[in-house]
């Protein structure tokens, strides 16, 4: 059964989460300087201060209610999602986030993608938003399956077009390899997952993860974290809204394509602004989804859903948005191509690992022509 769905999130929850970020004490967090360390503290402080004197959170829900949600329950795990009818003539599109992104992601990429055809569904993952609770540690593989319960649930037998970038880009490709039959095409923003035995063979290729090697072994520290011990920094970040609003802020600083700001960090106002990046916080802290929405990083550590078995091809036509993300590197398309039939690439001039959100156009066109080519190809 699919039910409609109201965002909204008790009065009481929302006075515990202001109290404590009013009681923030700040003068416990000295500042070793700039982005150098971990998140600007300086931007930290801007964010939080808006979300103390200017934040309305009952302003925020009206907008979000304004959106088509509903809930369903896949095998037992309770799946919020968004469903933008287009008029059927277009097959349904698939629009899948990632951490620390939420629904909102797509949300310029809706009524364009309706007004095609579409009908369009963006879930919020298991364990993440109003994807919650859910029965224990879910990760990219069980994921998978659960989103193809999901369609299924929604259109039956129809085949449809999938788009997703980080988690969503892994759970499209187990989608893509566990029942090809299913989809269209998926069409994703991140490639990093790979048939066992896939190696270099060329010195681009060798370049590459050589390159990737060193940029990860930097940036991935939260991903050890939260794949070994999600329950332990849960209990922090479950206590602490301005330490979860800052283990969060820190990636969009990280990972977003930015200018550098004046003092040498990246200037992340640029991109965002306070409301939209308090609301997808908001989007982990209210409904109390903070530690579920790490549990994926636990599962894939548990599932080893962070590769594919040996000899493994990938069928489904697969399109690449290679957008220039500054930690998550574009693989090369020669190495993508040992696991996965690629029918469309695309080298992006700017947009970075939040691509649908920050470069909508751009997102929203190389979907259309991956579409485009799908449905041309006798599908």
């Amino acid at each position: 059964m699919v039910s409609p769905f109201v965002v909204h999130v008790p009065d009481e929850r929302l006075a515990a989460i202001m109290a404590k970020v009013d009681a923030y004490d700040w003068s416990q967090l000295p500042d070793a300087g700039g982005w150098n360390s971990g998140v600007g503290i300086a931007d930290l402080k801007r964010l939080v201060a808006y979300w103390r004197d200017s934040y309305d959170w009952r302003a925020v829900e009206r907008r979000l209610n304004d959106l088509p949600n509903f809930t369903t329950d896949i095998e037992g795990e309770r799946i919020h999602f968004v469903h933008v009818k287009g008029d059927g003539t277009k097959p349904p599109v698939l629009l899948l986030h990632g951490w620390p992104g939420s629904f909102l992601e797509f949300e310029q990429l809706l009524e364009p993608l309706a007004a095609d055809g579409h009908d369009v569904v963006v879930p919020s993952l298991p364990g993440f938003a109003f994807s919650k609770p859910i029965t224990g540690v879910i990760g990219p593989r069980r994921a998978a399956e659960l989103m193809l319960g999901l369609m299924v649930r929604l259109f039956g037998e129809t085949r449809y077009v999938v788009q997703g970038g980080d988690w969503g880009a892994h759970i499209a490709s187990w989608m893509a390899c566990t029942q090809p039959d299913a989809l269209l095409g998926f069409h994703i923003n991140m490639v990093s997952i790979f048939a066992e035995d896939a190696v270099p063979t060329t010195p681009d290729e060798a370049e590459h993860f050589s390159r990737r090697d060193e940029i990860f072994d930097w940036e991935t520290g939260y991903n050890h974290e939260q794949e070994t011990r999600p329950q332990t920094l849960g209990v922090a970040m479950a206590d602490s809204p301005v330490g979860a609003a800052a283990w969060i802020l820190e990636k969009f600083g990280a990972w977003a394509d930015l200018p550098p700001a004046a003092d040498g960090g990246p200037d992340i106002w640029s991109k965002f602004s306070e409301e939209e990046l308090l609301t997808n916080i908001m989007l982990y802290v209210a409904p109390s989804a903070v530690v579920t929405a790490t549990w994926i990083y636990h599962g894939k550590r548990l599932e080893g859903s962070d590769r594919f078995p040996a000899g493994t091809r990938i069928r489904a036509p697969m399109g690449v948005a290679a957008f220039p993300d500054p930690v998550f590197i574009p693989t090369p398309r020669s190495f993508v191509e040992k696991t996965y039939d690629v029918v469309h690439w695309t080298d992006m001039a700017s947009g970075g690992h939040f691509a649908a959100w920050e470069q909508p156009e751009l997102m929203l066109a190389d979907l259309r022509a991956f579409i485009a080519k799908v449905m041309g190809d006798g599908a």
